[in-house]
């Protein structure tokens, strides 16, 4: 490959905070139909013991990884608040000049400090952005329904009492408010009676897997 193609490569950065499933969707869709001319080129863990990171590694070739915890960054910089920990991850984050970050199970309200950074309103002195950078984030329940931690678990429930039918999956663009940005992928899910919670979850997953590498290309291919 030319150093021109190379560098003409949509950059995506991944935040992540668990084994990583999504992330490996996007890496295995890299140079494929359904995700091209585009590279990770960061994975950023607020977990230490993150599966994530070890996929990352493992990737070929491998793929860099950062580590920064809210607990970690509050103990080492007394005084410093949640905002200044998102500002702190935003940097991180933009150092790798991304064309795109996407939110792949990470499981941290990021707050309006970090949208921010990302799309310039506020500015980072050795990293400035010449445009809004989009941020992406995986959600396990369709747009206005069970926002929030534990959706999987609450449409579960909700389905067992008879009030719902079927749940699903979105990818939406990230804002202050908690997963009620504007949807740009969403798929339903339909609950089969007498399903466990865990076939319900695995048959979501895989959804998710499919979802998360359409919306990431869908947002590469409006810039």
């Amino acid at each position: 490959m030319s150093s021109t193609a190379a560098q003409s490569k949509r950059r995506i950065v991944v935040l992540i905070s668990g084994s990583g499933s999504n992330l490996q969707a996007l890496i295995d869709a890299l140079n494929t139909p359904a995700l091209p001319n585009a590279e990770i080129v960061l994975v950023v863990s607020n977990r230490k013991a993150a599966y994530g990171l070890t996929r990352a590694a493992q990737a070929t070739p491998p793929i860099p990884t950062a580590y920064l915890a809210l607990a970690t960054y509050v103990k080492q910089n007394p005084g410093k608040t949640r905002e200044d920990y998102d500002a702190e991850v935003a940097k991180i984050v933009l150092r790798a000049k991304p064309d795109i970050v996407v939110l792949a199970g990470w499981m941290h309200i990021l707050s309006e400090t970090f949208l921010e950074l990302l799309d310039g309103r506020k500015v980072v002195e050795d990293t400035p952005v010449l445009k809004p950078i989009p941020v992406i984030n995986l959600h396990p329940a369709l747009p206005g329904q069970f926002d929030g931690a534990s959706a999987i678990e609450r449409a579960y429930e909700a389905f067992t009492k008879g009030e719902i039918t079927h749940s699903g999956a979105m990818v939406h663009r990230v804002v202050k408010d908690v997963d009620r940005g504007e949807p740009l992928v969403v798929r339903e899910v339909a609950f089969v009676a007498g399903e466990s919670l865990e076939a319900y979850e695995t048959k979501l997953h895989n959804v998710e897997h499919e979802i998360i590498v359409e919306a990431t290309k869908k947002v590469l291919e409006e810039l």
